[in-house]
């Protein structure tokens, strides 16, 4: 059961309205690291969670991001107010109107389909998705993405500072973005509350190959470090010894019924390439200028005399 209190977590006090200043807090209500995103994430992960603790945890921080919700979109209402105000009853004139609405974001959007309120969107205008929400049912996995997620939202909130000066909004962002760090804290001890909390899942990770770091980018610009180098790393730069690691041809292989191999044997003789063919095509007839070579060309790029002659004519 849920019961709404009046009173915001943090007070907003926004010194003036700016629509464009709205639509780009809206990130932070309907985007992929928004508060919205954060509440459902926790939620379902909690709902699901079999540990009493975690349990407990999880659906602390999603009905204390439900309060983050509403104190961003109180923000994002009363940025707006002044815009809908005069949008709902024209007391502006035409071009100013039009100018208030339309001085950047999507904040033309906001005025016109929301009326001022809140959206669940982005600050692009795209909408909230469910595809945000990354669970996977395993604590030490679900947990190290929450990690990630507090650490994102808290980028985000520092750029959305750095784009303001009204005092008050510096101040709701900055609990905003605190809080945002205090979650992460109570995600790791979560984390390193569970004994063996890495690899996630059940199934180990087979010996000869957790130790290798395989340095696939070479040429200027290599660096070691302990990420790649040292007594926990069997490094290997030949990138023949990869090929295949695993000490066979590295081909790929099917076992197929007598049926199944002889209908692939007729398609793939059915689907043959000719490779002593030089057909020519439609890109052949159709070429202009800067095709490059075409079907019967030779490298000066004339087939005979008279191609040679509209050549010189082109030129």
């Amino acid at each position: 059961m849920f019961m709404h209190n009046k009173r915001l977590q943090y007070t907003v006090r926004v010194a003036e309205p700016n629509p464009v200043l709205a639509s780009l807090m809206l990130e932070q209500f309907g985007g992929a690291d928004g508060e919205l995103a954060a509440a459902m994430r926790y939620f379902t992960q909690g709902l699901g969670e079999t540990d009493a603790g975690r349990k407990d945890l999880l659906l602390d921080i999603a009905t204390e991001e439900l309060s983050h919700l509403e104190v961003i979109g109180s923000i994002v209402a009363m940025l707006n107010k002044g815009a809908k105000a005069q949008l709902a009853e024209a007391s502006m004139t035409e071009a100013e109107l039009y100018l208030s609405m339309t001085a950047g974001g999507n904040s033309h959007t906001q005025s016109l389909l929301y009326g001022g309120g809140p959206s669940l969107t982005n600050s692009s205008g795209v909408p909230w998705t469910a595809a945000y929400i990354d669970s996977r049912g395993d604590p030490t996995c679900d947990l190290r993405s929450n990690i990630a997620a507090e650490s994102r939202a808290k980028i985000v909130y520092e750029r959305l500072i750095n784009i303001t000066d009204d005092p008050g909004i510096k101040e709701a962002l900055g609990f905003l973005m605190t809080r945002e760090v205090a979650h992460q804290k109570s995600f790791e001890k979560a984390l390193y509350a569970i004994e063996n909390n890495f690899p996630t899942g059940k199934l180990p990770g087979i010996e000869k190959y957790a130790n290798i770091y395989v340095n696939t980018s070479q040429g200027d610009g290599d660096e070691n470090g302990p990420w790649n180098s040292g007594e926990q790393w069997e490094r290997i730069d030949d990138l023949e010894k990869t090929m295949p690691i695993d000490g066979g041809d590295g081909t790929a292989t099917v076992g197929l019924s007598k049926s199944d191999a002889a209908v692939a044997e007729k398609l793939a003789k059915r689907t043959a390439s000719d490779p002593t063919s030089d057909p020519e095509t439609g890109v052949d007839l159709g070429a202009g200028p800067g095709a490059g070579l075409i079907t019967g060309e030779d490298l000066g790029g004339a087939k005979d005399v008279n191609d040679a002659a509209k050549m010189a004519d082109a030129l």
